[in-house]
C-alpha cells in the first residue's frame, strides 16, 4: 500500500481507532502540498468506513468530478484493491461500491464548484464525507455536505492547501477545531517520505512570497504586492515578427472602461502576444461602439486566419456584433479569476507566453496589477486589469492545461514585514 508512513500519516490513519480520539467527530489535515496528507486521508477514511459500517452511504468531494478523480480516486482505488477491497465503479452515476470482509458500502462522488453544487448533495443521507480541497468549494456546499452525515457514528474528513487567513474555512472550522471536537494536522513536506531532498529544494526554489508560505510552509498567510512579480520585461518580451502556425485573439470589453484585446500566434511550445488593441475611452476622451470596436478588431486581426475570438463573458452586446458579422467564430471566457491567475503565472514562469513590446499597455499593466490586502481574500485590485483579464481569458482556454494537479504562483515578499 505505502512502503513507509511519517510519524503524521501514521496518526491519521489510525486516528479514529485509538482510544484518546475515537470520540472526535472528524479531523482536519492541511499544510504543504505534495505533503502526503490526501492518500493517507483518503485511504484512513475508506478503511474507517469499511471497518465500521455496513450498507451505508459516504461521499467523496472534490472542487469537481474530474479533479477528485485525478487527485484522489484513482490511486485510491489501486490501492485500496491492494489491501483486498473489492471495488465496483459505476462511472455513470458517479458512485463507487466497495466490498470487504462480507461489508459492502456505497461512497458517491460530487463536485462542489459553485454556489449551485449544494443542491446535488442535498437529501442523501451519509455516514461520513470526506471534503478534499475544502478551501475551493463554497461554504453552502461544504455545510450541506456536513449536514447530510446524520448517521450515528458519522464522521467528518477535511483536507486542503492553506489560503488566506481570513478565508471562511479558517475562521469557521480550523480555529474552532476543538470546540468542534475535530481533530487538527499541519502537514509539512518533510511528512511525506515519499519526497527526496531534491524534490523539495525544487518547491523551495519554485515558490515565493505568500504561496511560498502557504505550498511550501503549509501557513494560511495573506497575498500582497504585484500579482505577477515573475513578470521581467527583459525575459518574457520580444521584438520583430514571429512566423505562427494558429492564431487566436482574446478580448476584454469595457465602454467606460478600457477594453483589451489580445492577438496570440503559436510557434512550438509557445504563444506569443503579437499585438494588442487597447481603447481607454477616458483617456481618449471618447466612447467607441460596439461597431467602432469591432472595426478594431479587425485591423488587429489584419489578413490572419484566426481560430476563434475568446470574449468576456458579460460583453453580450459585443459577442452579438462579431456574431452578426459572420466573419469570426466566438467563445465566451472562463471567468474564474484566481484560478485564471495561477495559471498565468505558471506559463510566464516557463515561458509559455511572451508578449511583444509592441503591447504597451500591456506591460504597464503588469507592472501595476496588485492584490487588495484589505479584502480578506486572494482579490486583485480592479485597477490596471484589462490586458489582464484578457490575457487570463486566452491563458486558461488554450495554453494551461487545466486539470494539471497544480500550479506555480509567486508573490513577492513584503521585505518589511516577518517571513
Amino acid at each position: 500500500m505505502m512502503n513507509k508512513l511519517s510519524p503524521k500519516q501514521q496518526f491519521v490513519m489510525r486516528w479514529w481507532n485509538s482510544e484518546s480520539h475515537r470520540e472526535l467527530d472528524g479531523i482536519i489535515c492541511d499544510g504543504a502540498v505534495r505533503s502526503g496528507k490526501t492518500m493517507s486521508m483518503s485511504i484512513s477514511f475508506v478503511t474507517w468506513a469499511m471497518t465500521n459500517f455496513e450498507g451505508k452511504n459516504f461521499a467523496l468531494c472534490g472542487k469537481t468530478v474530474i479533479s477528485l478523480r485525478r487527485n484522489v480516486l484513482d490511486d485510491l482505488l489501486q490501492k485500496i484493491t491492494g489491501l483486498g477491497m473489492r471495488v465496483k465503479e459505476h462511472r455513470s452515476a458517479n458512485c463507487v461500491d466497495i466490498t470487504f470482509d462480507h461489508r459492502r458500502n456505497r461512497f458517491y462522488i460530487f463536485g462542489g464548484k459553485d454556489e449551485g453544487s449544494a443542491s446535488l448533495i442535498q437529501g442523501i443521507t451519509l455516514a461520513g464525507v470526506l471534503l478534499d480541497e475544502v478551501v475551493l468549494m463554497p461554504r453552502s456546499f461544504v455545510e450541506q455536505a456536513v449536514a447530510r452525515c446524520s448517521v450515528t457514528g458519522s464522521k467528518l474528513w477535511f483536507n486542503c492547501n492553506p489560503d488566506n487567513p481570513y478565508h471562511w474555512f479558517k475562521r469557521e472550522w480550523i480555529d474552532k477545531a476543538a470546540q468542534k471536537k475535530l481533530a487538527y494536522v499541519r502537514f509539512s513536506l518533510r511528512d511525506n517520505p515519499s519526497l527526496s531532498d531534491e524534490v523539495i529544494k525544487r518547491y523551495y526554489r519554485l515558490y515565493s512570497g505568500a504561496f511560498f508560505k502557504r505550498f511550501v510552509l503549509g501557513k494560511w498567510t495573506a497575498t500582497q504586492g504585484l500579482v505577477y512579480p515573475m513578470f521581467d520585461p527583459d525575459i518574457h518580451t520580444f521584438d520583430g515578427q514571429i512566423a505562427c502556425d494558429r492564431y487566436v485573439v482574446s478580448c476584454d470589453y469595457g465602454t467606460v472602461n478600457p477594453s483589451s484585446f489580445g492577438l496570440w500566434g503559436q510557434s512550438a511550445d509557445t504563444w506569443y502576444r503579437l499585438g494588442e488593441y487597447y481603447y481607454d475611452s477616458r483617456r481618449e476622451g471618447k466612447r467607441l461602439t460596439d461597431e467602432e470596436h469591432y472595426e478594431g478588431l479587425c485591423r488587429l486581426i489584419g489578413d490572419r486566419e484566426v481560430e476563434t475570438i475568446i470574449c468576456d463573458p458579460s460583453a453580450q452586446s459585443f459577442i452579438q456584433c462579431i456574431q452578426r458579422h459572420g466573419k469570426y467564430s466566438v467563445m465566451p471566457a472562463k471567468n474564474d479569476v484566481v484560478w485564471g491567475i495561477r495559471l498565468v503565472s505558471d506559463c510566464i514562469r516557463l515561458k509559455r507566453i511572451m508578449i511583444s513590446r509592441e503591447c504597451r499597455d500591456t506591460i504597464r499593466e503588469f507592472s501595476l496589477y496588485r492584490w487588495d490586502e484589505k479584502a480578506g481574500k486572494d482579490t486583485p485590485i480592479k485597477e490596471n486589469d484589462h490586458a489582464m483579464d484578457d490575457i487570463r481569458y486566452f491563458v486558461t482556454a488554450f495554453v494551461a492545461q487545466v486539470e494539471q494537479s497544480f500550479f506555480v504562483m509567486s508573490i513577492d515578499r513584503d521585505q518589511n514585514k516577518e517571513g
